[in-house]
């Protein structure tokens, strides 16, 4: 897992590639999840119809697969967008949204993994606790306990799929199967706002749509999402008075990220595990 980066030189990536980047993905955040994608710089496009899906995922260079809303047609939509990118090598990112919650989406989670070869896959502390099979407890699709050990269970998760693992909580956690990393970025605002791990996830596919290295991609992803919450808060984007004119302001941020000091990487990446 490498560093050896900057945001900016990422964003400049995603601006020049413009990848393009299908979502399969749930009812209740669709439009905010499309809007960070092109916030982002890159090209979203929602196709979740399984005649269709396979051959726009050929042409796309990301492909996003959230369980939100999970249906009987989703899921086999979302099986089939994943084969697509398996097949034509386009990065997939999974997001098990709720798994841990009920056996329907503990089983779908598991052949979204297993039947598919995923290149990120993120949850939350609950989902990827859940997922790696350790104590999790997931209410709805919301995380609650504690979770100490989520970089042991997110390594032991990179190594079953053989996907870049990103934790989602107070302290991101980014995991290969040797290395973990704590992202320190974000703002508690965040967690007023729905959605907003579904646009950290279409901000995985979007990054890695446009970077050779999966790790590399989650990393920056993952603290430039952070940044943008960090800037949003601090009023760097207009005045918010509570959670909904705070996700405007998180929104115009992703947009004008370029235009936002960034910190250097390594002040906010710090190994905790080597496996």
């Amino acid at each position: 897992m490498t560093t050896d980066f900057t945001v900016a030189e990422t964003l400049d990536r995603i601006a020049a590639e413009q990848p393009l980047i299908n979502c399969v993905t749930n009812a209740v955040t669709v439009n905010d999840v499309a809007n960070v994608t092109l916030y982002w710089g890159g090209l979203p496009v929602m196709s979740d119809d399984a005649r269709e899906v396979d051959d726009m995922v050929a042409g796309a260079q990301g492909c996003l697969l959230n369980m939100g809303t999970v249906s009987e047609d989703g899921e086999e939509a979302m099986l089939t967008a994943g084969r697509a990118a398996n097949e034509h090598d386009v990065p997939l990112v999974v997001d098990p949204v709720g798994v841990g919650a009920t056996p329907t989406r503990d089983r779908v989670a598991e052949r979204l993994v297993t039947d598919l070869d995923p290149t990120v896959v993120k949850g939350n502390y609950g989902e990827i606790s859940a997922l790696a099979g350790g104590d999790a407890e997931v209410r709805g699709v919301e995380s609650v306990g504690d979770y100490a050990d989520v970089a042991e269970s997110a390594v032991s998760l990179a190594r079953e799929t053989g996907a870049v693992v990103v934790a989602s909580g107070e302290t991101d956690v980014v995991a290969t199967d040797s290395a973990a990393y704590e992202v320190e970025s974000g703002d508690p605002m965040l967690g007023t706002v729905v959605g907003t791990g579904c646009m950290l996830g279409v901000t995985l596919a979007t990054f890695a749509g446009a970077l050779d290295d999966a790790a590399t991609a989650a990393l920056a992803g993952t603290l430039a999402f952070g940044v943008a919450g960090e800037a949003a808060a601090d009023g760097e984007f207009g005045d918010y008075q509570g959670p909904a004119s705070y996700r405007v302001a998180f929104l115009d941020a992703v947009a004008g990220l370029d235009g936002v000091e960034h910190p250097d990487p390594d002040a906010r990446l710090t190994r905790v595990l080597d496996a």
